[in-house]
């Protein structure tokens, strides 16, 4: 059976977080992952994709739990160059997982799915009106998930907790404090929170919570089958 579905992200390939996402609506054999940072050494990575002074950066979490600051620009051009050779290799359908808003990349053949582009009109039909509390991994991704969410009918409230911690305690104050400011549905957008998160925070709030991973992995096999 030839691969049907390419993953590709920013940092590396986001194998671990989605990987069981996808299994519940494709064979194994037909996800291919790939991550712009696979293989790359963190000088590596400086040398390719550091910034300039001044210029433009997006932020990618590293496999050792570091955040980068890269050129946005030259990103932006290497995701486009990985297009091209996915599309080389065949693929009809890429997912997009990187977290910033690219305004350039394009297909020849392919379907381009980006979550930027994508999530915001599918969330808006899905809460219909709904004040929406947005969770994010990172102060610093805040100002992004604005412009990404502003098309929201309702002015969604913000708050934020790492996915990667070990205690949960962090995610569960930030979901309290969106209940408390009139949030009625609670939206987890990052790639590290998992489904345990969203089941356990729906147990606790009594309220939808919604995992942006599940949506788009859904989204991406409803093209497949």
């Amino acid at each position: 059976m030839n691969h049907a579905l390419a993953t590709l992200t920013l940092g590396h390939a986001a194998r671990s977080d989605l990987h069981p996402l996808l299994l519940e609506h494709l064979p194994e054999e037909q996800i291919v992952y790939v991550g712009l940072l696979d293989g790359l050494t963190a000088e590596d990575i400086v040398r390719r994709y550091g910034a300039a002074e001044n210029e433009k950066v997006v932020m990618t979490r590293l496999d050792d739990g570091t955040h980068v600051a890269l050129s946005a620009e030259k990103v932006e051009a290497a995701l486009q160059n990985q297009i091209r050779e996915l599309e080389r290799q065949g693929f009809e359908t890429i997912l997009m997982l990187c977290s910033g808003h690219y305004s350039n990349l394009f297909t020849e053949r392919a379907v381009l799915l980006e979550p930027y582009r994508i999530l915001p009109p599918l969330v808006e039909a899905i809460i219909d009106g709904h004040q929406a509390g947005i969770v994010v991994a990172r102060e610093e991704n805040i100002a992004e998930q604005a412009r990404k969410w502003k098309s929201l009918a309702q002015r969604p409230y913000f708050a934020v907790a790492s996915p990667w911690h070990n205690s949960d305690d962090e995610l569960i104050d930030a979901a309290l404090l969106l209940q408390e400011q009139g949030a009625d549905v609670v939206l987890l957008d990052c790639l590290g929170y998992h489904q345990r998160h969203r089941d356990f925070l729906q147990k606790l709030l009594g309220i939808p919570v919604l995992l942006s991973n599940v949506l788009i992995a859904k989204l991406a096999a409803e093209l497949l089958v």
